[in-house]
């Protein structure tokens, strides 16, 4: 009976091993003669290209092959096995052929995955290092907990820390300051590029106030003017005023005052540039002018200089110093605008109205300036300022034409006041109008009283008196201001027109 061979068997007995690496087919394709002829061997050339290891035609030795050095340990240590794996190789033993001698059949290297180089599913990427290392465990940082931190008595007297680092650490502040010093020398020193002492070139003192200047002026005539308050009740008023006299006299305007000469009740108190206040009693007034004279008990006060408003010419520079709109000590400039403009103004308080000669000028006016110093460019008083266009104080503000009782005049009105209490002007003895008598403007006549300069002259009513002396009238106010320009007594001419003839005759100025 035949035995059936066994296929975990050989023929010999032994156990079948295991095929490890099965071969493919040996495939040989047709070659195309075309690509033959372009990349195969030239003709007479049966062997390879490279005749390195072709026989010497000499001695029939073949060359010897020049061998690679070894290869350095890093690598041989990364790519061989392990040296306590087992001593199995990738092919057979020489002369294996799986005998029965085959030991048994050994799992494939590359079947285990802790080793990357050997496993041929491992990506091929440039990473970390390929053999597995263990990371080391992570501190938790609940496990340590963190140390309290040093207090600056721990640190110098707590013997926490090394005297050596203390030491050290000082030395290290000390160079740090020591450099930090030096460096903020150096370039106080030497940083003007960007930094540096500031050198101010400051202007030497009065330089824009040389004598004469406007600033100069004030300086000198501002403590001459004083601001002057009425009280009466719950009202009042105010003005201006300035000291003539060091005996305390103070010239100012009629209407500023004239309602404490109506009320007895009423109380005038002078403001000097250096706030002192002072009661002010009235010395006389003179509506007809509209000058008042006013006394203060102030001892030693500072005084103004008077000048000659006879000396001005049109266009000089004048200032006005007064309280305008109760702002005291205020100071305007300008020039003189015209002189002897003739101004009648209506009397204060059902008073006489007053006329004058006065002095026009640009420098502002406003309320409040009444009875304050229009002065020259020298500092000189020449004028009492007293009214602006359109009528008294309180019709309006300055429009640049502003009027001043000339100095000539106020000085004499007002010695007269303090010497006597009251003053008289020279008069005509007649009223007059403003008409125009044919080709003649003038001052007709309306009446002449009996006995009176002008009854004595000859002057009859209806004449039309068109100068007096070496001044044309053209105005019923100029013919009263020029005659007041005159002293009682004296004989001036006054030319007329009667029924178109012209005529001068001699008048002795009379008293009002």
């Amino acid at each position: 009976m035949s035995q059936q061979p066994n296929p975990q068997q050989d023929p010999s007995g032994a156990p079948r091993r295991e095929d490890r690496l099965v071969p493919r087919p040996l495939e040989r394709p047709p070659v195309d003669p075309a690509q033959a002829s372009v990349f195969g061997r030239p003709r007479g050339v049966d062997g390879a290209f490279d005749r390195l290891y072709t026989p010497d035609a000499r001695n029939g030795k073949a060359k010897q092959v020049t061998l690679a050095p070894p290869p350095p340990e890093s690598l041989a240590e990364a790519f061989r096995r392990p040296p306590d794996a087992p001593g199995v190789v990738l092919q057979r033993p020489v002369g294996d052929q799986g005998g029965a001698g085959a030991t048994e059949a050994e799992a494939p290297l590359w079947s285990k995955p802790a080793d990357p180089w050997r496993d041929p599913n491992a990506g091929a990427l440039l990473g970390g290092p390929a053999v597995a290392t263990e990371e080391p465990a992570k501190e938790d940082p609940e496990e340590r907990p963190r140390g309290a931190m040093l207090s600056l008595p721990e640190v110098l007297f707590g013997r926490q820390v090394k005297p050596t680092a203390l030491a050290l650490l000082g030395v290290i502040a000390l160079l740090i300051g020591a450099v930090g010093g030096l460096t903020g020398w150096w370039l106080s020193d030497r940083g003007d590029a960007l930094t540096g002492e500031l050198n101010i070139a400051e202007a030497e003192a009065g330089k824009e106030r040389p004598p004469g200047s406007v600033a100069e002026v004030a300086q000198r005539v501002a403590p001459a003017v004083v601001s002057l308050e009425i009280r009466i009740g719950e009202g009042g008023g105010s003005g201006s005023g300035v000291v003539i006299d060091p005996q305390g006299y103070i010239l100012t305007n009629d209407h500023v005052v004239s309602m404490a000469v109506k009320d007895q009740s009423a109380k005038i108190t002078a403001v000097f540039i250096n706030g002192a206040r002072s009661e002010a009693r009235v010395v006389g007034t003179d509506p007809k002018t509209d000058l008042a004279v006013v006394k203060v008990n102030v001892p030693d006060p500072v005084v103004v200089q008077v000048g000659k408003s006879a000396d001005l010419a049109v266009g000089d520079s004048v200032l006005a110093v007064g309280s305008p709109l109760g702002l005291e000590n205020t100071v305007t400039s300008g020039i003189v605008s015209a002189l002897n403009r003739p101004i009648g103004m209506p009397g204060e308080n059902g008073g006489p109205p007053s006329n004058y000669g006065a002095i026009q000028t640009d420098a502002p006016i406003n309320p409040g300036n009444s009875g304050g110093a229009l002065v020259d460019s020298t500092g000189a008083l020449v004028g009492i300022n007293t009214s602006i266009l359109g009528g008294g104080e309180g019709q309006g503000g300055n429009i640049g034409i502003g009027f001043a009782i000339p100095i000539d005049q106020a000085i004499r009105i007002s010695r007269s006041l303090i010497e006597q209490g009251s003053v008289k002007h020279a008069d005509l003895g007649l009223n007059a109008a403003s008409v125009a008598a044919n080709t003649s403007e003038g001052a007709q006549v309306q009446n002449v009283a009996p006995g009176g300069p002008a009854a004595g002259a000859g002057i009859a009513e209806g004449d039309v008196i068109t100068k007096v002396g070496d001044r044309i009238v053209r105005t019923a106010t100029e013919l009263t201001v020029v005659v007041r320009e005159h002293n009682i007594g004296d004989v001036v001419p006054v030319q007329l027109s009667r029924q178109g003839r012209q005529l001068v005759v001699d008048v002795t100025l009379g008293s009002d």
